[in-house]
């Protein structure tokens, strides 16, 4: 049985922290749910460590239900939620509507999720009213880094904080059942945390939040040059693949690989019967 919205609720309420984690295909899904992880977030940063971009503008809604039904697929019991990718909620409400329905019922995640404050309220009060749960993401919005000029901390100023503030109470109020929040310093997040029903996932926010959620190619160090401050390299995984990747092609070159033992043999009579045909 999957783990539902409310149970990830009833994780804050009882001040249990809530783990989240990328998922993009079949191998990252299930490594991530048999560790554990309560809840996957098909993520718009695709686009950066699966298809090659340098933001995560040209992942479209098309490339998120592919990659969903794949995590969906390979779970049993995590909580799927699809990113709603640039532009594919923003234009109208009945544009938001029609997308994100087209992503749970094309894809069976369990939920979806948006980014903006108080602007995108609106948007979130009809999906959740129309039986769509929706995670909210606030502070830096990387379908938005482009009009950040990068991706920067966001609500270090009184005005700015003040604003994030808002925004995370107006997407309380909208009915989203979380909110991600993305390169705010600790201090606040911690105080959004505190004035918040719903859970707080955090990113760059420091430890105070309700979870934390990492991409998945980070944690386990798959691009060994890209190392973002807010996460943390759990394992060398890609200087351990690069090794066996180089070790292959030198067997391979150097005829140590396929051995007998990597074989499989046939009869001499069938054999000489084969080349009799081709005589």
């Amino acid at each position: 049985m999957r783990i539902t919205i409310r149970d990830i609720q009833k994780m804050k309420a009882a001040g249990e922290i809530i783990p989240m984690l990328t998922a993009y295909d079949a191998t990252s899904a299930f490594l991530a749910e048999q560790a554990g992880v309560p809840m996957l977030l098909v993520g718009d940063s695709m686009g950066m460590v699966v298809q090659g971009h340098e933001s995560t503008i040209p992942v479209t809604l098309d490339h998120i239900i592919y990659h969903s039904q794949i995590v969906v697929r390979s779970t049993s019991k995590a909580l799927v939620v699809g990113d709603m990718p640039f532009m594919s909620y923003k234009a109208s409400i009945e544009q938001a509507m029609q997308n994100a329905a087209r992503l749970m019922q094309e894809s069976g995640v369990g939920a979806i999720k948006v980014e903006g404050g108080e602007y995108i309220a609106p948007t979130i009060d009809r999906m959740v009213q129309a039986g769509i749960p929706v995670m909210a993401h606030i502070g830096l919005t990387p379908q938005s880094v482009n009009q950040f000029g990068g991706f920067r901390v966001q609500g270090k100023d009184k005005d700015t904080a003040e604003q994030l503030m808002c925004d995370a109470q107006a997407v309380q109020d909208a009915g989203a059942f979380a909110v991600v929040l993305e390169l705010v310093p600790t201090q606040l997040a911690q105080e959004i945390t505190n004035r918040l029903k719903i859970p707080t996932i955090g990113i760059g926010a420091g430890p105070h939040t309700s979870g934390q959620v990492q991409v998945f190619h980070d944690l386990l160090g798959l691009f060994p040059s890209f190392g973002p401050r807010h996460s943390k390299q759990y394992a060398n995984a890609g200087q351990v693949v690069q090794d066996a990747l180089t070790a292959y092609v030198n067997e391979v070159k150097g005829a140590q690989f396929p051995t007998a033992e990597n074989s499989s043999t046939m009869s001499d009579e069938i054999l000489d019967e084969i080349r009799r045909l081709w005589r």
